[in-house]
């Protein structure tokens, strides 16, 4: 398993050479299919925030894991004006600067949020980021600063995994359990509020049976090897993928996990 310093090291260099949705996302299967897999992850995005941040005109907003600012175009999207974005990576942020001039953007790392004082967001997005943070304290760090900034009441809006299937550990991906996953968030002072998938077939069957996994993961790469077929493959899967994310409790891949910070006792 990689050190912190590692994992940074990691994504500085693979966010300074492909600062794209194939960059921040599943690199393996192209730009052209992660264009169409983030179509859905718009859609879904949009729609849960949505609902679940009244008022948000005059809300305060924090996107940890910035990496492209994809989700804080989102929250842009939705009306919020005040939006601050922070990432463990120099590349992110210098560029991010860039995009957003009239948005603050620090480097910040998940379990270490000092630049920001207590109580001081209605909202915190952290977005395919905690599956990446492979040491279990510093994940559980993470959350404790996600409650320390955010307001009694705040949202959490965060996307995981949540196995139902024994944890899987890599070198640079942890795919943790549900059960640990809201365990962790209610020690940290979080209440879960909604879960949803965020895809289903569109990304690493994680949570499936191992036969299908495989198959799908190979099928999924076949499809992508070449940029004109991974667009054409994207393309066929969306609609289907729209239909499916909506119409499921639950996915095998990565899901929408909203909390609410408890009032402090």
């Amino acid at each position: 398993m990689a050190t912190h310093s590692e994992l940074r090291d990691f994504w500085e260099r693979r966010l300074e050479g492909d600062w794209t949705e194939s960059g921040v996302g599943y690199r393996a299967l192209g730009r052209p299919f992660n264009t169409w897999m983030y179509k859905v992850r718009e859609e879904v995005f949009l729609r849960e925030a949505a609902r679940l941040t009244p008022g948000r005109s005059g809300a305060s907003v924090l996107d940890v894991g910035s990496g492209t600012g994809f989700y804080v175009r989102l929250w842009e999207r939705m009306g919020v004006g005040d939006v601050t974005g922070c990432d463990m990576t120099d590349a992110a942020v210098q560029r991010l600067r860039g995009r957003f001039p009239d948005h603050r953007f620090v480097r910040q790392d998940a379990a270490d949020l000092d630049a920001f004082d207590d109580d001081s967001f209605d909202a915190l997005s952290c977005m395919d980021v905690l599956f990446h943070i492979t040491d279990d304290e510093r994940y559980t760090r993470a959350l404790g600063e996600f409650s320390r900034v955010l307001r009694p009441g705040g949202l959490l809006v965060i996307s995981e995994n949540c196995l139902r299937r024994p944890e899987q550990r890599g070198e640079h991906q942890v795919n943790r359990t549900l059960e640990w996953i809201t365990d962790t968030a209610d020690r940290a002072g979080f209440d879960l509020v909604r879960r949803v998938p965020m895809l289903m077939l569109m990304n690493a069957q994680v949570d499936a049976p191992t036969p299908w996994r495989k198959a799908w993961g190979g099928a999924l790469r076949a499809a992508t090897l070449t940029a004109p077929t991974g667009w054409l493959a994207g393309a066929a899967l969306y609609p289907l993928e729209r239909r499916l994310v909506r119409g499921r409790s639950e996915s095998p891949t990565t899901e929408l996990v909203a909390f609410r910070r408890r009032e402090r006792g």
